[in-house]
């Protein structure tokens, strides 16, 4: 099968799939039981700035709505509700995760019938989306040139039973040519694109904000990175073996953020804006919050800018519909929209 097809299901097949199982999955540390850390688990500091840009959001766009996309430990969703107050009329949650949705409910409880969770979206969204780190846990297909000839990279059993690479020829390429004749691996990410088309298509007003770790289209597919971005975490160690411990780990590619900008643009939405998250943070108020933490705190809020933490690789892209006529204050400085 296709790689995009076992990631699926390693990651969201009911009872067996990474997220499917009731197995604790953000944390700050090991010792918690967690795999991974997230921004809002990190500090509490990420939601409260991020707060800042959904209100200004909200307040361009004349909408009371927020709509996240995601929500993993309801880390975030409690952030921005408690720093909101009472300009989010209604925040809805999109998850996939039966057992992170129950979670969520836990700990979202204190807002009451405030907090909704749709399986489906409605035909017309009025409101602001949050996603973060959603699109680097969308499936996606591998391509291999081997002697200059490409292949799509998938799944099958071996003779002992084990998963095992195959690869096939393929008229699939990467959207941009990538230079030289040496073997070459990478993905392509026909499922975040999609899913940024589908966003574009029910968003009919307001601004939709997608935090992840990625790269612009010409530093993701740059010759020099001929072993891709896949990568699985588990116990806060990263391994590059999405065939081993199948749903005992995430699995999870980096995000080309101009083919998520390229999608939304040809659905008719607008690029708002695109930058670092250390960039998109220091415009939101970080610094002069730093100034109010103590010691410990202030040095977990750090992380979320400095450039060997998540300050350079993390990107915010910022997403309007057609009629949008408003800057975002947290591209007003370091926009690097020109680079995708």
């Amino acid at each position: 099968m296709g790689f995009d097809r076992f990631m699926q299901l390693a990651l969201y097949a009911p009872g067996l799939g990474y997220y499917a199982r009731e197995t604790p999955k953000f944390g700050a540390m090991p010792d918690s039981g967690s795999d991974f850390v997230t921004a809002p688990e990190l500090s509490p500091v990420f939601g409260e700035l991020l707060a800042r840009q959904v209100a200004q959001a909200l307040q361009a766009t004349g909408t009371h709505e927020v709509w996240e996309f995601g929500a993993g430990s309801g880390a975030l969703a409690a952030q921005l509700l408690g720093a909101l107050g009472g300009q989010v009329h209604r925040y809805t949650i999109v998850d996939v995760s039966g057992s992170l949705r129950a979670r969520q409910r836990e700990r979202l409880a204190p807002w009451g019938e405030r907090v909704a969770w749709a399986d489906r979206l409605p035909s017309a969204i009025e409101g602001v989306v949050v996603g973060n780190e959603v699109l680097d846990a969308m499936p996606v297909q591998l391509l291999q040139r081997s002697a200059g000839v490409w292949h799509e990279r998938g799944v099958a059993l071996a003779e002992d039973g084990a998963f095992a690479w195959a690869d096939r020829p393929t008229d699939l390429r990467p959207p941009v040519e990538v230079e030289g004749e040496h073997d070459y691996l990478t993905e392509i990410h026909p499922q975040a694109e999609g899913f940024v088309r589908t966003l574009a298509a029910h968003l009919v007003r307001g601004a939709a904000f997608l935090i992840d770790y990625g790269f612009p289209e010409g530093e993701y597919y740059h010759p020099q990175r001929h072993m891709g971005t896949l990568v699985c975490h588990r116990a806060h160690r990263v391994d590059s073996d999405p065939l081993a411990d199948v749903g005992h780990k995430d699995i999870t590619a980096h995000v080309n953020f101009t083919g998520a900008a390229l999608a939304a643009q040809d659905a008719g939405l607008q690029v708002l804006g695109y930058t670092t998250q250390g960039h998109f943070l220091i415009n939101c108020g970080l610094l002069q919050k730093l100034e109010l933490l103590p010691q410990a705190g202030r040095a977990q809020a750090a992380k979320l800018i400095m450039e060997h933490e998540m300050g350079e690789l993390f990107k915010v892209l910022a997403l309007g519909t057609a009629d949008a006529h408003w800057q975002p204050l947290g591209f007003v400085q370091g926009d690097r929209t020109h680079r995708l």
